[in-house]
Parts: structure tokens; sequence; C-alpha cells
């Protein structure tokens, strides 16, 4: 016999708490038999959506969407190993697999379970990795305190300011690296208030670290042509050097590069391919015309079938150490990540002299703000900018010491007389390349 199956969660408004909030309430209703549990979710009933069974606070409601699933899966699991399950049965299964940690690590190790899960859903494990780090300097800063875990109830605002110095003097972490482990502590504090073991987070007033601006690091192209006439040995590490190649001749990202499909590919009237798609981190349609190598990689490939991608490439986690090999390879000193790709293509253009609006068409920005950063990075743009500068007045008369008592606007006023080039000056960028693929 078919069982029927239904949740509906409510509040009861004529129970409030001293903070203003009510408890969401869940009803389970099996073949005509109900009960009904807490779910341990509060929010203010001016907040809740009887009709659509939803909250207005985005990250309680995301809440109660998981305790939903959860109370879904649970179902059809006992369903289908026991051949039979009732709304008192579901109830009190749910509420003992609702087991919150209350010390600091065991929460880290619940939470990083379930970022295990989530890797495998989505293909990538890169956040679950860097949570076993994070986990780690944790473990670590509570030995120098002779504990093996601490209480939630234990964490002081002076208790985070402690591991902020740890990270900082004991392990030498720059602020980015400070700010993820900071970020990781606060996560797991939050669950804890979350599951009402605290009533605040006492970390809120930790300030983060200052980060410096961020630095685009590209390859300059001495490097690429390097890339271009050093083959790997092997099928898969090829594949990787090639996708890099192509990504520094489109300025596609590797999420992009992956979602690449021959539909993507266009051919304007004078023959000349070009590659038309929706960037996936801006939504913004981002237009390239194909310089002669990337035709040439793109043909090794597949162009015809649209149900699969242009190019067969596994998760980026699979090429971390392909990418770190190339780089090797070049004799380079700093760690190459497969984004720098995308970054040198947006400095060869402007080295190239394209302007700035015809870079971010290509380059799918969602605002030129993004694209005037590379203009700031190239010093071989802003020395022959100058260079140019000089010349110009120079023709006209003025001595070296004349321009530089210019006022100013002087500079931008040239600027805006300079004349830009066309976005199918994009093949200038190595137009002395001869790399064999």
């Amino acid at each position: 016999m078919r069982s029927t199956f239904a949740l509906l969660f409510y509040i009861n408004r004529s129970k409030i708490k001293a903070d203003g909030t009510t408890a969401v309430m869940c009803r389970i209703t099996i073949d005509g038999k109900s009960t009904a549990l807490a779910t341990g979710i509060y929010c203010n009933p001016d907040d809740w959506n009887a009709k659509k069974q939803e909250i207005a606070v985005t990250r309680d409601n995301n809440r109660l969407a998981n305790y939903s699933h959860r109370m879904e899966n649970l179902y059809y699991t006992t369903l289908k190993e026991q051949g039979v399950v009732s709304a008192e049965l579901l109830k009190n299964q749910i509420t003992r697999q609702v087991i919150v940690p209350t010390t600091l690590l065991q929460m880290g190790e619940q939470e990083r379970e379930r970022l295990r899960v989530r890797s495998e859903v989505i293909k990538s494990n890169s956040t679950y990795r860097s949570s076993g780090y994070y986990q780690n300097y944790l473990r670590q800063f509570l030995a120098t305190m002779g504990k093996e875990d601490i209480a939630f109830t234990d964490i002081t605002e002076e208790f985070g300011r402690n591991y902020k110095a740890f990270l900082i003097k004991n392990k030498s972490f720059g602020p980015s690296q400070t700010n993820l482990c900071m970020c990781w502590l606060n996560r797991l504090v939050y669950l804890a208030v979350d599951n009402e073991i605290l009533r605040a987070n006492p970390l809120e007033e930790i300030e983060y670290e200052r980060k410096p601006e961020p630095k685009r690091l590209h390859i300059t192209q001495a490097e690429f042509q390097k890339i271009l006439s050093n083959p790997m040995p092997d099928a898969h590490s090829e594949l990787t050097r090639r996708a890099f190649i192509f990504s520094t001749l489109t300025g596609l990202a590797y999420a992009d590069i992956q979602a690449l499909h021959p539909h993507h590919i266009g051919m304007t009237a004078d023959g000349r391919r070009y590659i038309r798609i929706n960037r996936k981190k801006t939504k913004v349609e981002a237009f390239i015309p194909l310089h002669p190598i990337a035709e040439q990689i793109l043909d090794l490939y597949n162009t015809t079938d649209d149900n699969k991608p242009v190019f067969p490439l596994p998760n980026r986690d699979a090429i971390w150490f392909d990418i770190h090999e190339i780089g090797f390879g070049i004799g380079r000193e700093e760690n190459l990540s497969y984004h720098q790709a995308r970054h040198s293509f947006g400095t060869f253009l402007i080295n190239a002299g394209i302007c700035t609006e015809s870079i971010a068409k290509m380059m799918g920005h969602a605002s030129i703000r993004s694209t005037r950063t590379y203009a700031r990075l190239s010093e071989k743009k802003i020395g022959a900018d100058m260079d140019a500068l000089v010349k110009r007045r120079e023709e006209e008369g003025l001595s070296k010491n004349e321009i530089a008592k210019q006022p100013v606007g002087f500079c931008r006023t040239f600027k805006r007389r300079r004349k830009t080039k066309a976005v199918d000056d994009v093949k200038v960028i190595l137009d002395d390349s001869d790399g064999v693929l």
C-alpha cells in the first residue's frame, strides 16, 4: 500500500519569547496520522510567510529548507529499509539524529563532514580540503593552551584575539590567510548560535586584517613563448597546457572553458571565427575574436557535437599539479595558477594598445573599472604612453622641461585624443608567435 507523506511548517504566535521570536514547528502527516515537533529554528512572527512556509531572513530560511530536505530524505530511507513508516517513528528518528556538538573542534568535524558530502555533489573538494587546514590550526592553537577542545560557552573575545595573534606571529600568516582562518572560526561559532548553544557570537567585534590591494599576477610574453614551445609528456598534462594557452588567448576563466560548447563558436562574414559566451561569474556576454593559435587548438577538440563540451576537462583540482608543473618548467618563481591565463590576456591587450572598452567586451567584465586595473598593472603601457606623450609634444615644439611643467589635466587631455584600436587588432599580441601544438 502506498504511504502518503506531508510536512507543514507553522509558528505559534501566542508563544513569543522575550527576544521577540517564536519557534517554527513542523507537523508530520503520514497516512492521515500526524504529530508535531519543534525544528529548533526561531524567527520573528513578522518575518513568517504562512502561505509559502518561508522566513524572510535568508539565513534562517536556508536552515528551514535544509531541515525539510533532511526530513524528506529520512522518510524515504526509512520506508525503503523498513517497508513501513509512521509519523511518530519519523519524529523519533529525526530527534535522535539532531545531535548538536557543544565544543569547537567537534562542531568543526561535523561541518567538515557536511562539506565532504557537498564536495562529491559539486565535484570539487577545494573548500573541504581547505577546511582541514583551518581545523588543524585551531587544534594547534588549543594545544598551546593545554586543551584538546574548548566548549563554546568558554569562548570569549580574548580567545579570538589570541588566536588571531597566534596565526600572525607563530604561523607567519599574511592578511589573506589570517582572515580565512578567522572566517572558519566565526563559521563554527555562528553554527553554535544557530543551534542556541550561544546567544550571540562573542567574536563579532574582532576586526579582520586589512588586505593590501590585490596583485593580478600574469605571465610575461617570454614565459608564454616557453609554454608554447614546450609540449607536455603525457596526454593529461598536454590537455592542461593547451587549455591554459587557449585561456591566455581568449581570456576565458576555467569555469567558462569547462562550459564552452560548439554553439558558442561562430564565424563572421569574412570567415573569422569568434566565441560568444555568457561568463559564469558575471553572466555578462563576452565576445572574443579568435587568435590563429587559439583556432589551431580548437580544431583539435570537439567543435561539432553540442551535447559535449569542446574540451574534455576534469574538475579544477585535477589539473592543479599540472599547472604547477608548467610553471616550474618555464622557471617561474611564483606559483602559476590557471586564472593567471585570464590576467595575462588582459595585460597583453593593454600592452598592445587596444582600448579598455574593447577589452571589457572581450573579457565579459560587468564594469569597465575591472578592465582599468590591467592598465594600472602594465608598466610597459605606462612607459609607452609617456614616450608617446613626449614625442607628441616635442613635435609641437615643446622641450622636455616644458612638458614637465604642463598642468595636471594635460595627460588626461592627451589620452582623450589618442586613437584606439579595434577589436580585430587582438591578433597583434602575439604576431611573432609560431608555437607548435
